[in-house]
């Protein structure tokens, strides 16, 4: 391991050990000295420990007597329970609801805690203005022509560059750029889908892939998943026999934000591997990681060119920008003709100003500020929900991404709840929207990319007295 980088280690060790109880909650930290004695490491090394540690809201210094382990009441909500969909193919969808949730998008009058896309006030606004200018000036015709078909190389280069943090090793030529990643899913799943074939996703799951898949004329079977380590591989075992293609979000799946292992991405991409199934991966959320390291994809394990890999900025840097795209290994021509005949070209000014931003070093510069304010945000819901929230509310533990799953007590309805919290200006995403079965009526998704305010605070509190009148 390179000297540069040996404070992750340590700090992930020490991590560990305060999400797990070794360390409890207000132990004192061993000190900077006595961390560098021990580790053989220098003082500005074991500095950037506690930086590290400070950053994931872990620990937290005292003037004079050094670094203890913070607070961590979060820890001690129950989990939600590991999903139990019935093995059967289903396509209805809660549409009146799902349609009242996302009319809602754009609105500035409600508290949006339904969309899941981060809040312009977080993201780096005037920096992208500046960029757009620039990619103006610099491209040829100030961006009217068409680029090529496969994308800006600029930005499929910078892609490429990108994976090899998690070891995907991609080159240019082997990225396809899209118009954000439900254009990317879509023309992966016209690609290698019928109408009538079956495609296996993990439940609960991001509503707009669940409508993308009936839309197509696909029978959906839901797989059962664990709040932390994603989708039930052996329930996923039990379908094969039954499923044409299958879709995961494995890294910070919203709504649960799980990782899924590096050992059970491994074992997925060789099972479907030898079924002849192609897997399509969102890797939407994948650059949104609370602990210090970028996972792996499941395209890290691909072999054979069977992983469709798909991802955006979407959720990042520009939600409305709309730039994404796809590595769709073996699928390449497939995706190619597809997305000549659906789009022909990509939006040349903006994805050569992402391109440009993502080249610059900007973009790595946002996300570490991004996913710390994301995870100080998840911190502070916890809290709330642990003080205001009904006896018996469970929440998930997102290692990264946008989303807090909460699950109530079962005789609380969250379809009811978003009703009554409409009327308060506050605006939620119900769990049955996240299903295509009769499930998740007691759940709700909550999204953390709004900048925390006294006011955010006293909306999650109004929230919490509503769920308890339902009560």
């Amino acid at each position: 391991m390179k000297k540069n980088f040996i404070y992750h280690e340590i700090a992930g060790n020490i991590a560990n050990k305060i999400k797990t109880g070794v360390l409890k909650e207000g132990e004192r930290l061993p000190s900077v000295r006595m961390l560098s004695k021990e580790h053989g490491i220098s003082v500005n090394t074991a500095k950037r420990v506690f930086l590290e540690l400070e950053a994931q809201s872990l620990a937290q210094s005292k003037p004079q007597s050094g670094y203890f382990v913070s607070p961590l009441s979060y820890l001690k909500l129950p989990l939600p329970e590991a999903s139990k969909p019935l093995p059967i193919t289903n396509n209805k969808e809660p549409n009146d609801l799902i349609n009242g949730v996302y009319s809602t998008m754009g609105r500035h009058d409600l508290t949006l805690f339904s969309i899941g896309v981060p809040s312009g006030n977080i993201l780096p606004l005037a920096k992208l203005k500046k960029e757009i200018v620039l990619a103006t000036r610099s491209l040829k015709e100030g961006g009217t022509e068409y680029e090529p078909l496969q994308g800006n190389i600029k930005l499929r280069r910078m892609v490429a560059v990108r994976s090899l943090a998690w070891e995907g090793w991609l080159k240019e030529d082997d990225v396809i750029t899209t118009n954000g990643c439900m254009n990317a899913l879509a023309l992966c799943l016209i690609a290698v889908t019928k109408p009538g074939d079956t495609i296996a996703l993990e439940s609960p799951c991001y509503p707009g892939i669940l409508q993308l898949a009936v839309s197509m004329g696909l029978h959906v079977l839901e797989v059962a998943t664990h709040p932390v380590s994603g989708i039930d591989i052996d329930a996923l075992k039990k379908l094969l026999p039954k499923i044409n293609v299958c879709l995961l979000v494995p890294n910070f799946n919203t709504p649960l934000g799980y990782c899924m292992p590096d050992k059970n991405k491994k074992e997925i991409v060789s099972l479907l591997a030898e079924y002849d199934i192609p897997l399509i991966e969102d890797d939407t959320y994948g650059d949104i990681h609370f602990d210090p390291e970028r996972p792996k994809c499941c395209k890290s394990f691909d072999t054979d060119g069977n992983v469709l890999w798909c991802g955006s900025v979407s959720k990042t840097l520009a939600p409305g920008y709309r730039v994404g795209w796809i590595a769709p290994g073996k699928y390449k021509e497939q995706i190619l003709k597809l997305k000549l005949i659906h789009a022909i070209s990509s939006t040349s000014i903006i994805h050569e100003a992402v391109g440009n931003f993502l080249m610059s070093g900007r973009y790595d510069n946002h996300l570490r500020h991004f996913r710390k304010t994301l995870q100080e945000n998840y911190q502070r819901y916890a809290l709330a929900i642990s003080l205001y929230f009904p006896e018996g509310t469970k929440i998930s533990r997102p290692q990264g991404g946008l989303a807090l799953w909460v699950e109530f007590p079962k005789h609380i309805d969250t379809a009811e709840l978003y009703n009554y919290a409409l009327k308060k200006q506050i605006s939620i995403a119900p769990g049955r929207m996240f299903t295509l079965q009769n499930q998740f009526q007691h759940c709700m998704r909550l999204c953390i990319g709004l900048p925390w305010t006294e006011d955010l605070g006293l909306k999650l509190k109004q929230l919490g007295t509503l769920a308890k009148m339902l009560g």
